[in-house]
């Protein structure tokens, strides 16, 4: 390796938007983030969505409507016909 080439590598603290910190190894010198493993549904194990700008919404009122439409109307019985 090439000396005065490198970036420091330092320890930081990692911030998260639930409150919980941690430490870890970086270049850069702060680090925030919105999810981390303390809160992430898959690590919890609580099912909760994660929105990111209002995307499962806008999901949810586009597609929502599609399955309340009308329903089939039921067949006529074959005796019926005769």
């Amino acid at each position: 390796m090439k000396p005065d080439i490198h970036p420091e590598y330092n320890v930081i603290t990692v911030h998260c938007a639930c409150g919980n910190s941690f430490e870890t190894r970086s270049t850069k010198h702060i680090e925030q983030v919105d999810i981390c493993s303390a809160c992430h549904p898959f690590y919890t194990g609580k099912q909760k969505l994660v929105d990111t700008a209002g995307r499962v919404e806008r999901f949810r009122r586009k597609y929502g409507k599609a399955g309340k439409g009308k329903k089939a109307e039921a067949t006529p019985d074959a005796s019926a016909d005769n």
